[in-house]
């Protein structure tokens, strides 16, 4: 009796790992989805716009400064965040990223999207801002996300709310942090 009950369990398992995989309309159902704030360097697996597709979006330095060779901040600081994207399918993706998706939430809860000023729009250092929002299959490049913040909001929370409309956050800390702080302050110089 044991082994007629392991049998129908695999049995079912195969069926449904079956079901899964047949069908694809390129629609993308990204896993795993977080469930908490991630730290500076994890990745997360998110939805392309209008849900096609998966870009793997990892977060992995911030650099912040209160003026730059491309300007000085209207609102007192920016930060700048570098982040790496990562086509996960075999097709076109594109990211919500030049959309709004990517967001700075301060500890008082003030929220302002990237690129929320003039000056801020000004910010492309140098091998820190390449691609744009699109992929082809299976590639990927980096990029900055940059805010213009208050200095007191240092240390927020990136937000990036994908193409399901999915939520990914990230605690970014209050200092300069990350592994590549030396070169991007040097593209920001």
């Amino acid at each position: 009796m044991r082994h007629l009950i392991t049998v129908s369990t695999f049995a079912a398992v195969c069926c449904l790992s079956l079901a899964a995989c047949t069908g694809s309309d390129d629609r993308s159902t990204p896993q795993p989805r977080p469930r908490s704030t991630l730290k500076l360097g994890q990745s997360a697996d998110t939805a392309g716009v209008g849900g096609r597709g998966t870009a793997q979006i990892t977060p992995d330095t911030v650099v912040y400064a209160d003026s730059t060779s491309f300007g000085t901040p209207e609102h007192g600081l920016f930060a700048v965040v570098n982040y790496q994207s990562r086509n996960r399918t075999k097709s076109r993706v594109t990211t919500t990223a030049e959309q709004g998706g990517l967001r700075w939430k301060a500890s008082d809860g003030h929220t302002v999207t990237a690129r929320n000023s003039k000056a801020a729009t000004k910010v492309a250092p140098i091998g820190f801002s390449e691609g744009g929002p699109d992929f082809t299959s299976e590639t990927g490049h980096q990029d900055v996300a940059v805010f213009d913040i208050a200095p007191a909001e240092r240390g927020g929370t990136l937000i990036y709310v994908d193409g399901d409309g999915t939520v990914f956050r990230w605690k970014i800390p209050a200092s300069n942090s990350g592994s590549a702080v030396p070169a991007l302050k040097f593209a920001l110089s």
